[in-house]
């Protein structure tokens, strides 16, 4: 997974929804979770995941799509490469919660 990069935001977001998992439905369904967020991460460059442009409101370039119960945000970077911007679950506001994660 070399050419996809998981940025500072999305890697404490990555954190939350571990912990967050793990109290709530146990280690087994936090660490399928994460593994599946994961692979959708190495779908993105062959199109396995349905991207869309993020909206012109956020104020930024990139894309989204849905795992789950999260919106996991993405931009391509200049050499290339994937950068996973941000998750953020499905509930959250999604602007605010963006704009906060300073991306």
């Amino acid at each position: 997974m070399d050419s996809v990069r998981v940025q500072q935001s999305a890697s404490v977001r990555l954190d939350e929804i571990y912990r967050y998992t793990r109290q709530h439905w146990g280690e087994q369904q936090a660490e399928r979770y994460i593994t599946g967020l994961f692979q959708s991460f190495s779908r993105i460059k062959t199109h396995g995941v349905a991207s869309r442009p993020v909206p012109a409101e956020f104020g930024v370039e990139g894309f989204y799509y849905r795992y789950e119960k999260h919106f996991v945000y993405w931009r391509w970077l200049s050499d290339g490469a994937v950068g996973i911007v941000t998750i953020l679950h499905e509930r959250m506001h999604q602007i605010k919660h963006f704009q906060q994660d300073d991306v």
